[in-house]
Parts: C-alpha cells; sequence; structure tokens
C-alpha cells in the first residue's frame, strides 16, 4: 500500500519559494502552493497532511498557523514546518505555541529542513497507511483522515441529477458503515424530499443564526434523517426570500464544518452558477457533471466548461462525467462523447422510467434495504457505482 502526501506551500517570497520547489518539493507530486492571503479559503479544501509555512512580511504567522490548526479539527492536524530568513526567538517561541512543529532560519539551516523534511514525509506516510489498513480491516468505507465532499452539478436542467445525487447517498449509506450526509442546495424549490419521501418544517436556513459557530450538535438539530438508510439530510428551505438570505460565506462555513463530522458531504446543486455554486465547487474534492448523451448536452458543457476557465476555477483531477438515461436509441455513446468532452465517465446509468416514476408516484425512495434484490435498474447501477468507489 503507497500513500501520497499532501503538501501545501505558503510562501509570498519568490526567491525562496523558487528554491523549495526545486530542491525540496521536485520529487513531491501532490504539491499546492498558495499565498498568506490564500490560506483561509483555501485550507478547508486542501487539507494538507505537512504544511511548509514561509513567514509572511506583515506579521500575520500565529493567526495563520492557529487557523490552520482549528480549520483541523475533526481529522488529522497537518505537520507544520515553519521557515523565517531572520532568527528573533520571540517569534520563533509564538509559532511554536500557535502550533507549528518546528522551524528553520534560511539560509543557515536549509541543509536541516531538507533533511527533516524527508523524516517527516516518511512519518506522516507510514501514520496514514496504518490508519488505511485500520479502516479497511474494520469495515469502514472512508479511507481518508477527513470527510470527503462530492458534488452533483450539471449546466442543464433535467438530467436527473436530484435523483442520482439522492440515491447516491443514500446507497453510500447502504452499503457502508460511513457517516454521510446529503444537503439540497437547490434552495428555492428543493427536491431531494421528493425522491426520498420525506416531509419536514426544517431546512439548512435554520442553522444561519448560529453559522459563526457552528458544531455537530447544531447541524443534527436541524437535519432529518431517512428512515431506511439513516442517511442524514440538510433540506433546502424551497422559499425564494430564504435563498436570497444565505450568503457564499455561509455556504463555505457550512461545507467546512460539516466535512469535520461526516465522512462524506453529498451536495446537490442548482444549474445556475451563481456566489454559492461557486463556492461548493471550489470546496469541492469531486464533481459529478451530469449529462445525456445528446447534442444539447454537450454544448451546454462546453459553456460551463469555459465558465469555469473565465472564473479561474481549477478543476484538474476533479471533475467527472456521469452518463445518465443511457438507451440503445441515444444519439451517441460514450466513446463518442470522449471525442467533444475529454473527461474520465465516473458511470453510467441506464434509463428506467418505469422504475423511477413508480417510485416517485408512491413517495418512496428507489431502495427500501440493505439487501435488496428487486429494485429499479437505475438503483442496480447505482450501487454497483457506490460499490466500485468503496472498494
Amino acid at each position: 500500500m503507497s500513500v501520497d502526501n499532501k503538501i501545501l506551500l505558503i510562501c509570498d517570497q519568490e526567491e525562496i519559494r523558487n528554491r523549495i520547489i526545486q530542491e525540496t518539493l521536485q520529487s513531491n507530486d501532490n504539491v499546492e502552493i498558495n499565498s498568506s492571503k490564500e490560506v483561509k479559503k483555501e485550507i478547508g479544501r486542501i487539507a494538507p497532511d505537512v504544511v511548509i509555512f514561509v513567514a509572511p512580511n506583515n506579521g500575520s504567522e500565529v493567526e495563520l498557523i492557529q487557523y490552520i490548526n482549528n480549520e483541523s479539527q475533526g481529522f488529522r492536524t497537518p505537520v507544520i514546518l515553519f521557515v523565517t530568513e531572520e532568527e528573533n526567538f520571540l517569534q520563533l517561541r509564538d509559532v511554536i505555541r500557535a502550533g507549528a512543529s518546528d522551524f528553520f532560519v534560511f539560509p543557515d539551516e536549509f541543509h536541516q529542513f531538507n533533511e527533516r523534511f524527508e523524516k517527516i514525509q516518511q512519518v506522516v506516510k507510514n501514520q496514514k497507511e496504518s490508519v488505511e489498513e485500520t479502516a479497511a480491516t474494520s469495515g469502514k468505507a472512508l479511507k481518508r483522515g477527513r470527510g470527503q465532499v462530492i458534488s452533483f452539478y450539471s449546466g442543464k436542467g433535467g438530467v436527473g441529477r436530484t435523483l442520482l445525487s439522492s440515491t447516491f447517498a443514500q446507497t453510500l449509506k447502504f452499503e457502508s458503515t460511513a457517516e454521510v450526509l446529503l444537503i439540497d442546495l437547490n434552495l428555492q424549490f428543493g427536491g431531494v424530499e421528493t425522491f426520498l419521501g420525506i416531509e419536514s418544517n426544517r431546512s439548512l436556513a435554520d442553522l444561519k443564526p448560529v453559522i459563526n459557530e457552528l458544531n455537530e450538535n447544531h447541524i443534527r438539530n436541524v437535519s432529518e434523517k431517512e428512515p431506511l438508510s439513516k442517511l442524514e439530510l440538510l433540506l433546502s428551505p424551497q422559499d425564494a426570500e430564504a435563498a436570497e438570505s444565505i450568503l457564499d460565506e455561509h455556504v463555505t462555513q457550512l461545507i467546512r464544518s460539516c466535512r469535520r463530522i461526516f465522512d462524506f458531504v453529498i451536495i446537490d446543486l442548482p444549474t445556475e452558477m451563481n456566489a454559492k455554486t461557486y463556492a461548493v465547487l471550489e470546496e469541492s474534492d469531486l464533481i459529478y457533471y451530469v449529462m445525456k448523451l445528446d447534442t444539447p448536452s454537450i454544448r451546454v458543457y462546453q459553456h460551463v466548461d469555459a465558465l469555469f476557465d473565465r472564473l479561474g476555477m481549477d478543476t484538474t483531477d476533479r471533475i467527472q462525467i456521469v452518463i445518465n438515461e443511457k438507451e440503445r436509441n441515444n444519439e451517441l455513446n460514450a466513446k463518442d462523447l470522449q471525442e467533444f468532452i475529454p473527461l474520465p465517465v465516473a458511470t453510467e446509468i441506464r434509463r428506467d422510467m418505469k422504475g423511477v416514476q413508480g417510485a416517485v408516484n408512491k413517495g418512496v425512495p428507489l431502495r427500501q434495504k440493505v439487501r435488496e434484490r428487486k429494485i429499479p435498474l437505475v438503483a442496480k447501477d447505482v450501487r454497483k457505482w457506490v460499490s466500485s468507489k468503496l472498494k
């Protein structure tokens, strides 16, 4: 078993940054580089194993180290190596108290820094592999040190995004021992409750008064539980006025809090690209883009991809295609799709209007229990998809 460490380099000084990249990080493939101003926005998404933090010019090092450690509560706290150009006893004392693991003065201690970095890399890697082995033998589905945020998105309506996200989340709960939360961010109209047969007067809008001190009790007091699978749900307020009052920073705070509590956070997004949608996509570890095998879906995706570029959104290795309503009469097939959209296809879901419509009309989910033989084709395909993900 081999586990790569995720490394975050925080550095505002170009000369030091280039030297660390060339001499320390050249053999590491999983490296992200941020300025000190980007740390608060990005740390929750990156969740690094090792942080190399070069002292910023504005004296914010103590605050940022404390912030990194606070954001890491609930999953593995990263090892923080602090680097400074001046030997200042008070500064070094303060950063150690704030949570840094070690400190080095550049350039005098560059050699010692490289030696220490290599040793820490191996220690962290061994710890992660041990955790994964324990998780595998205990049947724990999640093989990470923090909750994984998975978003279902499409620029085109009517492609089955909400059906697939709700069925995926429920199946994930049925097929594993993981803690799973499904968030419905279709704030104006909802939709998840229809496919899971849930009625409630509670919604994620109820968290707004406590959003800045959000904790597990707040979330679980507002969430609903799907009775068959025990999947946790944060439902949409289904109200335009409430939707307007929920800001993008509220959504970001909610996701970061939820990923500390749950192994998987599944988010159903609206087609509209607004500040809240953008915030969720930036926080997501994985984006499932749902589409059908037809020309309109391809054209819409091309517009979405161009918009991602204009927004400066990096989706490299984070976005996969989910093909829905596959059938013999499709205009295209998955191979044809690759010519227009060179992205990995996560799965293909067969068209099953009869099975889906029957469940919706009865107001029940597609899945009723764990070992269920007679289930709709969509549920079968999703179960196969989820099982492959948990391997």
